[in-house]
């Protein structure tokens, strides 16, 4: 549970400062009921998955049932962050595709959702792993029955998390934007350039999507080697036209 920082270390600066984000999207969407939260960032390796588990971790802890969709089907690791098996029989992928087969959502399929979600050790955190790769990631993001399984998902908790690849090069996240009610970006602090989060915002507008706030991680402070900050959509897109 190393990377649960939230959990297991719940006082700490960065636990503080990932609460501190949970509050600031709720209090955004104040004049709107919202449950899917998109997670992505232009680049591997700007810690969205880790962000995700422990947002994800603090929603759970005032109680709400919250569900993660590794929706990363080219390298996915919400697996790896709970220690569980992303099982080669089934998965997220597989489970679009089985919804594909059957004209509605069958008893069967019922059962196969059961089956692979994955209750995680922190209490009202669910996983859906990833699943094997398919061939062809984005035509399955982009069917119908993505939409069907993800519409089917939302009625059984109370926020839903999509873990999505990194958006520069890849159209996998602008097409999950479609599903989702708030899109975040997690940049690195001194890494990540200003034409790159630029790009990943023009990506977004060509799909008819925006960027709902900004997270700047890694960002060394005193108490921690951890840091994250929230920002809304005016401040980034102020801070863009600079």
């Amino acid at each position: 549970m190393e990377d649960l920082i939230v959990a297991t270390n719940p006082k700490s600066s960065f636990a503080e400062a990932i609460k501190l984000i949970k509050t600031n999207i709720t209090f955004s969407s104040v004049d709107k009921d919202f449950k899917t939260i998109l997670m992505t960032s232009p680049e591997s390796g700007d810690g969205k998955s880790f962000l995700v588990a422990n947002l994800a971790s603090a929603f759970a802890q005032e109680g709400k049932r919250v569900l993660i969709i590794d929706a990363d089907l080219r390298r996915g690791r919400q697996h790896k962050i709970f220690h569980l098996e992303n099982e080669n029989a089934f998965g997220y992928s597989n489970l679009i595709l089985a919804v594909g087969k059957n004209a509605d959502f069958s008893s069967k399929i019922d059962n196969q959702i059961k089956t692979n979600i994955k209750e995680t050790q922190i209490k009202g955190v669910s996983l859906l792993p990833a699943g094997p790769t398919p061939p062809n990631p984005l035509e399955l993001l982009s069917s119908e029955s993505n939409k069907q399984l993800l519409d089917n998902l939302k009625n059984y908790y109370d926020i839903v998390f999509l873990d999505c690849p990194p958006a520069l090069g890849l159209s996998d996240a602008l097409v999950m934007s479609k599903y989702s009610d708030i899109n975040i970006v997690t940049i690195s602090n001194a890494k990540t350039k200003i034409d790159q989060l630029e790009s990943v915002k023009k990506n977004f507008e060509r799909v008819n999507s925006k960027i709902s706030g900004v997270i700047i991680n890694k960002a060394k402070v005193k108490q921690s080697s951890y840091s994250s900050y929230y920002t809304n959509d005016k401040y980034y897109t102020d801070n863009l036209k600079k």
